[in-house]
């Protein structure tokens, strides 16, 4: 039986992860058989060895709870471990894409539904949530040496304007642009829809599944100060180190670039393309762009049809754990 999903969206540094393993936690609390387990939806947190720069942020789903009864030397906290799914789980490098990451939703959701426990799907990517609250239809679309032989070489100027009339010929407004920021990008959305233009294709059935979306907002001055404050963090957490050792462990320099943000401003820098402050600067501006384009598409769900229910980032987390426990009536 398909559970209702718990769907928590928002941009990034608006402390979703965090509220996401807070109602997880509480609604353990409430009903033992039936814990919260999280769902990621972000579409680089699926790459093993990819922790800083994605921002996996794991130690939120380890939360901090009071016990009932406190002894004299007994500590007056507990912690409990939230489970989570589609985290690390492939290697990086690799080209994961909306097909796959929709047969592993599935799979996931399945599996907590059969436990009795209570899915919920936290992230970003609003491409892949949209996709399986939507149920998007999709087939897996091959490489095709041929025709990137042909694209080799072109801007990325000229392969946007390539891909935008195809998309026109195809009437399509729906392929993975969240980040198509660079030519290998370009490169694979083009070969999707060629794909699509001169191979017709079985859809392959996605169910229906019943959702409550959740929307966390913050104040927008606030949100370019939660990331210029998480971006210098993350740096001294490392971030640099864990790009040296992807590259040491043998990934191509552009392999990483294709990831976009983090990867693509900090492995430039690394490799001597950029000088510290300019990668600082280009990367905090595009983090910001970012989390427009999240904010933009985020809208457009609601334009499409689907119902946000907005609750105040800046709120408590008790308060807003009990929004969301009103609005899924739990």
């Amino acid at each position: 039986m398909h559970q209702k999903l718990i769907t928590i969206l928002g941009p990034t540094a608006c402390g979703k992860t965090a509220l996401a393993a807070a109602l997880a936690v509480r609604l353990g609390q409430d009903n033992p058989s039936a814990p919260g387990e999280i769902i990621s939806a972000d579409s680089r947190q699926v790459y093993r060895r990819m922790d800083i720069g994605t921002g996996k942020d794991l130690a939120d789903y380890a939360v901090k709870v009071k016990k009932n009864v406190v002894t004299e030397n007994a500590p007056s906290e507990s912690v409990l471990h939230v489970r989570y799914h589609l985290i690390d789980i492939c290697e990086p490098g690799t080209k994961y894409n909306l097909f796959q990451y929709q047969q592993d939703f599935l799979s996931a959701y399945e599996d907590i539904c059969r436990r009795g426990a209570q899915p919920i799907l936290c992230g970003g990517t609003g491409l892949y949530i949209e996709s399986v609250l939507k149920g998007y239809a999709l087939s897996p679309v091959p490489q095709n040496a041929e025709l990137r032989a042909r694209l080799e070489g072109k801007s990325l100027d000229e392969l946007t304007l390539m891909l935008a009339e195809l998309k026109a010929r195809n009437g399509s407004a729906m392929h993975n642009r969240t980040d198509v920021d660079t030519a290998q990008r370009a490169i694979r959305a083009i070969e999707i829809e060629e794909y699509n233009l001169h191979t017709p294709t079985s859809e392959r059935q996605f169910p229906q599944i019943p959702y409550v979306i959740v929307g966390v907002s913050i104040d927008r001055e606030l949100r370019r100060e939660r990331i210029s404050q998480r971006l210098r963090a993350r740096l001294d957490e490392g971030m640099i180190d864990e790009v040296r050792a992807l590259l040491d462990s043998g990934i191509p320099a552009d392999d990483l670039i294709y990831y976009g943000l983090e990867y693509k401003f900090v492995t430039e820098y690394v490799i001597g393309r950029v000088g510290y402050d300019e990668m600082f600067r280009r990367l905090e501006i595009a983090i910001h762009q970012f989390a427009k384009r999240q904010m933009t598409w985020f809208r457009g769900m609601e334009r499409r049809g689907f119902t946000i229910h907005w609750i105040d980032g800046a709120l408590p987390m008790d308060e807003k754990v009990d929004c969301i426990m009103e609005l899924t009536n739990h």
